[in-house]
């Protein structure tokens, strides 16, 4: 087990916070059109910004 091992535990670990946190946040409900989409997908890798009450619902 090496670094590279760690590193994607530690990777994998930050994504599956980072989808609880969009889903606690709501980002999850309409993902009809591709602006939900990328809602999604920037609150789920930009998560700790949803936790200083960072809106990145896009409109």
């Amino acid at each position: 087990m090496g670094r590279g091992f760690f590193s994607s535990i530690i990777s994998f670990v930050y994504l599956v916070v980072g989808v609880i946190i969009a889903h606690s946040h709501r980002y999850f409900v309409h993902v009809a059109n591709l602006k939900a989409i990328v809602s999604a997908a920037l609150a789920v890798i930009l998560w700790p910004l949803l936790l200083f009450g960072v809106n990145l619902h896009l409109r």
